[in-house]
């Protein structure tokens, strides 16, 4: 990127954000501290009232604004392939949301940018293999991101993964995250009196109190980088196949997937697994063309599996 290019690309994100920090900065473009506070210099010559404060960061004067950006071809059709994401994994009302904000873009963009984004929108597609959220509710995130936001608690009807039976919870987020095609919570649960996580597709009702949190909660960040990391894991090699590996690689990390080697015409995979009960279930499926080299632990886990499957046939 040119020096031009990169304080547009600096003048743009200021105004993006109500604090940038020059670290945030050379980190994005890798370049020098010195660069950073030479692009400000360049910008604040050019007339741009930036504000900075050591220690804190740079922010432009409330009501500075340029004309509407241009966007180039490849930022434009990125566009349309966000938008396919936001209509598959989001609910109806931040989807809705989302539509809102890319008519205002749209309106800003070349009529040329526009044709190219109503062909392109023909060639995209995103196909959802689970339902992230409930089908009888519509604003699922949404709620969750207003409690976060104004600190208010939230009541909603939850059915446990071991359990149909739904009962009533109310909690306090503190963020959502996305994993595995599903949406998850993680909240201060008043019932439990602990963290927990819980899947949005299993929320049945929610809705948003008046009732303000009960304490002060950490970050989203923080709180899953205090999780203790998983230990007593156990060392698993496997030898598959080649034909199976594609099959194989689809699920691979679910099960502590570390490395995978070809010796000949079979590959060598190795796992750190944190249940050996799990993983013997998954590698029934690819029992005939896969053997275990260890631990011989699983080995004996995997006949007893087996010789109850042939039981009950």
């Amino acid at each position: 990127m040119n020096r031009f290019d990169r304080i547009t690309a600096i003048l743009i994100q200021l105004q993006s954000r109500k604090i940038v920090k020059a670290q945030d900065l050379a980190d994005r473009f890798e370049i020098s501290l010195r660069t950073v506070y030479r692009d400000m210099n360049t910008l604040a010559e050019a007339g741009v009232p930036i504000i900075g404060e050591a220690g804190v960061g740079y922010s432009i004067m409330d009501g500075y604004r340029l004309p509407p950006v241009m966007f180039t071809k490849e930022e434009a059709r990125t566009f349309i392939t966000a938008e396919k994401l936001m209509e598959k994994f989001t609910d109806l009302s931040t989807k809705s949301h989302y539509q809102s904000a890319m008519f205002k873009v749209k309106s800003v963009l070349k009529s040329t940018e526009k044709n190219l984004l109503e062909d392109m929108e023909q060639h995209i597609e995103v196909r959802q293999k689970y339902k992230p959220f409930n089908p009888t509710l519509n604003n699922t995130l949404e709620i969750l991101l207003k409690s976060v936001a104004d600190k208010k608690v939230v009541r909603m009807r939850y059915a446990a993964f071991n359990t149909d039976e739904a009962t009533e919870r109310q909690i306090e987020p503190i963020g959502i995250y996305h994993e595995n095609n599903y949406w998850y919570v993680v909240a201060y649960c008043l019932l439990r009196k602990s963290y927990r996580n819980f899947r949005t597709d299993r929320i049945s009702n929610i809705e948003l109190t008046e009732t303000i949190f009960s304490k002060q909660h950490a970050s989203l960040k923080e709180h899953l980088d205090s999780l203790p990391k998983l230990e007593n894991l156990e060392l698993v090699v496997i030898r598959a196949k080649k034909h199976i590996m594609p099959y194989i690689q689809n699920d691979k990390y679910f099960h502590g997937f570390v490395s995978e080697k070809k010796t000949g015409d079979e590959f060598e995979v190795s796992f750190l697994c944190a249940s050996l009960e799990a993983f013997s279930r998954w590698f029934v499926m690819y029992a005939d063309f896969a053997q275990i080299i260890q631990p011989p632990v699983l080995k004996d886990k995997l006949k007893k599996r087996l010789s109850t499957i042939l039981d009950n046939l």
